[in-house]
């Protein structure tokens, strides 16, 4: 697996129109897949370490992966077709019988709450990470505005804690 795949990690979400834009990249490339809102919460609150009241759909499938004894090994984002992504969570299991390897297709998004919940890393297949357009410089101007937004947030909180009463 060494060169026919790039470590990702989860740069920023973006909420869109239709869903949210993830951007996922290394150091050379970012890019974006984009999901639906539901999906898209749940990675921004994993990424927050937002605490919820009660499990939401991966926080129990990450309950039942450790009742189980499952471990989620990686996630690999293996194809594209049409700007349709397409994943793999590859999970190890041991008992008295031995140690079993399984592989399961799934959607990038939910994919991608599952690692990050579990810190697991995220894999790009070489032929995606090449086939998708660089998107860095507009991921450069997503996190530089959200920086602008939150001190002029933060600035909106002063002025309103300077009022008198």
């Amino acid at each position: 697996m060494q060169n026919d795949v790039v470590e990702v990690s989860v740069k920023g979400v973006m909420p869109t129109a239709n869903g949210c834009a993830v951007f996922l990249g290394d150091d050379d490339k970012n890019f974006v897949i984009y999901v639906d809102h539901s999906v898209g919460n749940a990675i921004s609150m994993t990424m927050q370490g937002v605490k919820k009241d009660r499990p939401l759909t991966h926080d129990l499938i990450g309950n039942i992966f450790l009742g189980l004894g499952v471990v989620l090994e990686r996630v690999v984002i293996n194809d594209v077709d049409n700007g349709t992504f397409f994943a793999r969570i590859i999970l190890t299991m041991s008992n008295e019988l031995g140690r079993k390897i399984i592989e399961v297709d799934a959607r990038p998004s939910d994919s991608l709450v599952l690692a990050l919940q579990q810190k697991k890393p995220v894999f790009v297949a070489r032929a995606v990470y090449d086939a998708v357009e660089d998107m860095t410089e507009i991921l450069e101007r997503v996190l530089k505005q959200q920086n602008e937004d939150e001190e002029d947030d933060a600035d909106d909180e002063e002025d309103e804690n300077d009022k008198p009463f």
